[in-house]
């Protein structure tokens, strides 16, 4: 079985934070997800999601905003994990993020969980499809 390196908890920059639980890496989002976080997740999120076959899970329970930008993000990362045989889980709850995600139809293509114990007890799990 191969191990994945451990990463600190710490957050690395103010709107994300990596670490691994369960066999999955998670990247919880926080705070704003504007065009200026984005710029900062983005290179974490392609160094996480450039591995073969990968669990990733996108923890958003810590977002107070979401925008057009964080749904590149999401975009971005459910289309590396996918073309390297990895699988990807949402976890969100925030009302106003889950209309935004339901409006434009990631919501078919990522569909969130409630829980990131939700997330990373579905190891089978797959993304949805259109």
């Amino acid at each position: 079985m191969r191990q994945e390196p451990r990463q600190d908890p710490a957050p690395l920059t103010r709107h994300l934070r990596i670490h691994q639980e369960r066999g999955c890496t998670v990247l919880e989002f926080r705070g704003e997800i504007d065009i200026a976080a984005a710029t900062e997740i983005a290179p974490h999120l392609d160094l996480v999601t450039a591995r073969e076959g990968v669990r990733v899970v996108v923890d958003l329970l810590r977002v107070e905003f979401f925008d057009c930008s964080g749904l590149r993000l999401l975009y971005r990362a459910r289309s590396r994990v996918l073309e390297r045989d990895g699988q990807l889980q949402l976890v969100c709850t925030h009302p106003l993020t889950l209309r935004v995600l339901k409006v434009t139809g990631l919501s078919r293509l990522l569909p969130p969980l409630a829980t990131l114990d939700a997330a990373l007890g579905q190891p089978e799990a797959t993304s949805g499809t259109l």
